[in-house]
């Protein structure tokens, strides 16, 4: 028994031996010069003893933040962004689908559920919005209480001045989740006028996995560890 203990110690450290390895040659060889406002937000508040969590409730997700290691750390993302630092816009801001009830088309349709930029519609921590262009160019990040981080990826003939459209799953997340609201959005990132498919998915993966993937791997291996008794 002893010897199965030492053995799983050593392996134990042999793990963080790795992933401590692993993290010098990220942060030498796969450093980025983009900084992007989330993350930038994430290193100044000391966000590393956040964990973020989708939960899936049928068809949608709803994206939290939770498990703060530290007492001083942040507990939302409204704490983590520090809104007060963007710029306010007051705006109108409805929820629409892909389906043929907002856009008039059908599934079959080549172009179902592809967007102005040319992304596909999008409901993750980074969600694909339409809206007034000469107001918010393609790729602008709004932070929208109540829904989360919007990327303008559509406009439409209805979305005009300071109108949002929020995309939705099903026309009942519509309903039940938004509706019709007029509210204050702040502006994160003016966008350039240009949205690709990879950089919606660095939004929604490589920023966020980046800042928490060793503190995630750390947290495995400990619940791991401290399963056994030394």
């Amino acid at each position: 028994m002893k010897i199965l203990k030492t053995l799983f110690l050593r392996v134990a450290i042999i793990i963080l031996f790795i992933l401590a390895i692993e993290s010098t040659l990220n942060h030498v060889f796969g450093a980025s010069s983009e900084v992007h406002p989330l993350e930038d937000a994430m290193r100044q508040n000391r966000m590393i003893g956040l964990e973020y969590k989708a939960v899936h409730r049928g068809s949608h997700v709803t994206t939290l933040v939770a498990s703060a290691s530290m007492s001083n750390s942040p507990a939302t993302i409204e704490e983590a962004i520090e809104l007060s630092k963007y710029p306010k816009h007051e705006v109108l801001a409805t929820g629409y689908t892909a389906g043929y009830e907002s856009t008039g088309k059908y599934p079959e349709s080549p172009s179902y559920g592809i967007t102005y930029s040319g992304v596909k519609v999008k409901r993750d921590l980074f969600s694909t919005i339409a809206a007034d262009l000469s107001i918010f160019p393609l790729g602008t990040i709004l932070w929208i209480p109540g829904y989360g981080f919007g990327v303008v990826a559509d406009k439409g003939g209805a979305i005009k001045g300071n109108h949002l459209d929020l995309y939705y799953e099903t026309v009942q997340d519509v309903y039940e989740n938004w509706g019709k609201k007029t509210l204050e959005v702040y502006i994160v990132q003016k966008g350039n006028g240009n949205l690709s498919e990879e950089q919606l998915n660095k939004l929604n993966e490589t920023k966020v996995r980046q800042v928490f993937k060793h503190k995630i791997a750390e947290n495995a291996l400990n619940k791991k560890v401290s399963s056994f008794a030394f």
